[in-house]
């Protein structure tokens, strides 16, 4: 278990590195189509830099208003809350704030940028669902991802990412309807180390979205192995998040109004968005997590 959550942190590090490289990249790209040189990176860390300050502050509140969560006190919710407080001495960290949201669907996700300012929110098919030690496995899953602070990983990949494509996007429009590239090519005389780079530059801005798609995706599959590994270590039980990782998956097919492709890598599993359809083929190469019988099959092996 321990080889296991060092090998996907070092995973994690690597990707992270990754999506540095790809916004330099584009910055790059759009510097030498451009002209204006170091220009365009220096754009892009601008635009990365504000998208993370209004993430890092405001993401969570945004997050919670977005899927309808409402906050429940110990009253209302008494399992619920003894559960998130157990696991949270256990943890060390203090309580984050408990949310429950209302979809038939079972799932759960936590967000928050540090374990100070942390909230786990559940849906109410999760809590009619699971017994209380399939309900510790998942709390427990959630609360490894506060604490390695996965949303804040998470929201600079995906900022990112998201700056450099955000970028390419608005310089391939410009491109084509503002006749940048005709201008360009009418200033360069078109020498052949120049066309080169012309065209690797131009190369690079088509293939951003898929390339950071594919950044994205690798690092919130990742995270969910790693907060897997560590939930288990957490309550020292595996088969309790495997059995509930099975029940989430016989319920596949109901859907969930608040889900949306902005959130669906904050969830426990993927959520579904059509009633009684299951993911197909293309959609389970571009899923934010990796496949729940691979999960339950590394659960089973600890």
């Amino acid at each position: 278990m321990y080889e296991q959550i060092a090998a996907n942190k070092r995973r994690t590090a690597l990707l992270m590195l990754g999506a540095v490289v790809f916004l330099g990249l584009v910055g790059y790209a759009i510097g030498q189509l451009t002209g204006g040189g170091p220009t365009g990176l220096v754009l892009a860390l601008a635009v990365a830099i504000a998208m993370s300050l209004g993430s890092y502050y405001a993401g969570d509140r945004i997050v919670l208003a977005s899927v309808r969560a409402r906050e429940v006190t110990p009253e209302e919710e008494p399992r619920l809350h003894n559960v998130v407080e157990g696991l949270a001495i256990a943890a060390g960290i203090p309580k984050p704030r408990v949310y429950v949201v209302p979809e038939r669907a079972p799932n759960a996700f936590a967000t928050g940028r540090d374990p100070e300012h942390a909230s786990i929110a559940v849906t109410r098919g999760l809590l009619e669902t699971m017994n209380r030690v399939e309900l510790e496995g998942v709390i427990a899953h959630e609360m490894a991802h506060v604490l390695d602070r996965d949303i804040l990983v998470g929201t600079v990949v995906a900022t990112l990412v998201g700056a450099a494509v955000l970028l390419s996007e608005l310089f391939m429009r410009a491109w084509w309807w503002g006749g940048l590239g005709r201008r360009r090519g009418d200033e360069r005389g078109g020498g052949p180390v120049e066309l080169v780079l012309f065209a690797l530059g131009l190369l690079m801005l088509i293939l951003a979205p898929i390339v950071g798609q594919i950044i994205k995706l690798a690092v919130s599959r990742n995270r969910e192995f790693l907060a897997d590994a560590q939930g288990a270590l957490l309550t020292r039980y595996p088969p309790g998040l495997a059995s509930a990782l099975r029940k989430i998956a016989r319920a596949s097919g109901i859907p969930m109004r608040s889900a949306n492709n902005a959130t669906a890598h904050l969830w426990l599993a993927q959520p579904s968005r059509v009633e009684g359809e299951r993911m197909g083929l293309l959609e389970r190469l571009f899923s934010t997590h990796p496949p729940i019988e691979e999960r339950i099959r590394r659960l089973e092996e600890m």
